[in-house]
């Protein structure tokens, strides 16, 4: 009896432990550039980049389309450039696009993982 009772227990609390983690997972493949993923690097990237490469990343704004900025979504560029490179156009700017400096090095590494997870 006393054996029985600690078996359900022990399969209880797997099953709950086993139901929290799948929990976790489904949560996190709902999660879209932008959205609790990385709250830092959505707002960074709201408020700095949105402007010329819109909030989708595909540079249809105006002013993306006046300044032709790359459309940061486009899977043959995200297979080209190394995080590196993208880290180095956000703190030292490239062409007419500006560098950030005042952002920290920790910001700039989110905002490589959100242009990464833009990838269309």
């Amino acid at each position: 009896m006393r054996l029985r009772f600690r078996s359900l227990i022990f399969l209880f609390i797997s099953f709950t432990v086993l139901a929290l983690i799948a929990g976790r997972f489904v949560q996190a493949s709902r999660t879209s550039p932008g959205s609790a993923a990385d709250p830092d690097a959505a707002t960074i990237f709201n408020s700095q980049c949105a402007k010329c490469h819109g909030r989708d990343g595909r540079a249809k704004t105006a002013r993306g389309r006046q300044t032709h900025t790359r459309d940061i979504t486009n899977s043959e560029w995200q297979n080209d450039v190394s995080d590196e490179r993208i880290f180095n156009s956000i703190s030292r700017g490239k062409g007419k696009m500006p560098a950030f400096k005042k952002l920290s090095d920790a910001d700039i590494d989110s905002l490589v993982s959100y242009v990464r997870r833009l990838r269309k």
